[in-house]
């Protein structure tokens, strides 16, 4: 499956002929500067802000910087395979937005999740939609087109939540279950607790729960907000053991993808699990501070998964040249999260679609300028740097 994802830089030099210089910015760093404007405080923080002094989520962004890329020439590589296939499906590209549990809030309509939806549709980027959402997951797929949805899953405390849940987005549509290790507690945040940024318990984003007839039966009929959120609290994180993957695994025959495996071993023994996708994260660094980048994990963790399942990855991309270089160490897809958020915050759907095809047109174009015709050509071109350069 060739396409030329590059040719979006056409377009936007055609149009600037015509005298229609594009509103968008060009580069992350602009993205994130006008963002921010955009957005309120709190908002931010909860969408920027790490955990503790957000060291491994600064590192995260700058181990892409240590690793380079190796130009082959005299290959004509006019055209450039960036499809990939997983679990029976070909996707036009391994770019898939990455769970954000608050893109809901970003819009001006507060339906950020449907907008994600919408902008699936108009790219071909497949959108991984988190338990936190601000419309039911039933009425954001439903915008979603023919660009296949995933569902990701915090696994709460009550296994008939968790498995109704998981029967909805099975009969919504949705392609696969993305399970979330490691966040079944929140991290030390500092930004968001120096603003008391928690949207979930200000009853924001909870609307796979309110509408959910398990969730209803525990709230007893009391579905005041402060029931609500209170209720939610409770049962929110439930921390799995590979026993449960058992029961995981009875929920549903659509493809199951653990998120947050990030250690080759525990990664085979997924794997041996049954289960069919192996995601390498760290949450972006939300979570957890002090550990090693995902970037530095994926290449043990994609040669543990020998092929065997697809290989996830997300966690400091910030361009299309990060995304090529993750393909390069071994990730299968490679998640957006906080950019793609950015670019929903500027401008809703058409900033969103930009920010997804300037990335995809950079990859693109990488690979093109590069000499490289496909991702086995990435894979055999990269090194690490021999100096530290940015």
């Amino acid at each position: 499956m060739s396409q030329s994802f590059g040719d979006y830089q056409l377009e936007i030099y055609f149009s600037a002929l015509h005298g229609r210089i594009s509103d968008f910015p060009m580069d992350y760093a602009t993205l994130e500067r006008r963002a921010a404007h955009t957005l309120p405080p709190s908002l931010l923080s909860y969408i920027a802000g790490g955990a503790g002094d957000e060291a491994t989520q600064r590192r995260n962004v700058d181990v892409f910087a240590e690793w380079g890329l190796v130009p082959r020439m005299l290959v004509g590589a006019s055209e450039r395979d960036m499809s990939v296939t997983v679990w029976g499906m070909t996707l036009p590209s391994p770019i898939f937005m990455a769970p954000v549990g608050v893109a809901g809030l970003v819009t001006k309509d507060q339906h950020g999740d449907i907008a994600v939806a919408q902008a699936a549709a108009a790219t071909g980027v497949p959108a991984m939609f988190s338990t936190l959402m601000q419309d039911p997951l039933e009425d954001v797929i439903a915008h979603a087109g023919e660009t296949p949805s995933f569902f990701q899953l915090y696994t709460p405390k009550d296994r008939d939540l968790a498995a109704s849940l998981v029967e909805r987005a099975t009969h919504a549509g949705y392609r696969g279950i993305a399970v979330t290790l490691d966040t079944w507690i929140p991290g030390w945040r500092p930004r968001d607790l120096a603003s008391g940024s928690f949207p979930q318990l200000r009853g924001h984003a909870l609307k796979n729960y309110t509408s959910d007839p398990v969730f209803r039966r525990i709230l007893g009929g009391k579905e005041d907000p402060q029931t609500v959120v209170s209720t939610w609290a409770q049962i929110f994180g439930n921390p799995l053991t590979w026993a449960d993957l058992e029961w995981l695994r009875s929920l549903t025959d659509l493809p199951i993808i653990l998120k947050g495996i990030a250690h080759a071993t525990d990664a085979r023994r997924a794997i041996d699990a049954g289960v069919d996708g192996i995601y390498c994260s760290n949450h972006g660094g939300r979570q957890a501070n002090g550990g090693l980048t995902a970037l530095e994990l994926l290449p043990a963790v994609a040669e543990a998964c020998d092929g065997r399942v697809p290989v996830l990855f997300d966690s400091g991309v910030r361009s299309g040249s990060d995304v090529v270089k993750a393909i390069a160490l071994g990730a299968t897809m490679v998640g957006i999260g906080r950019p793609y958020v950015y670019g929903l915050a500027l401008d809703g759907v058409p900033g969103l679609i930009h920010l997804l095809r300037m990335f995809l047109a950079e990859a693109d174009l990488l690979m093109a300028v590069n000499g490289y015709p496909d991702f086995a050509a990435v894979r055999t071109n990269v090194q690490r740097s021999l100096g530290r350069w940015t």
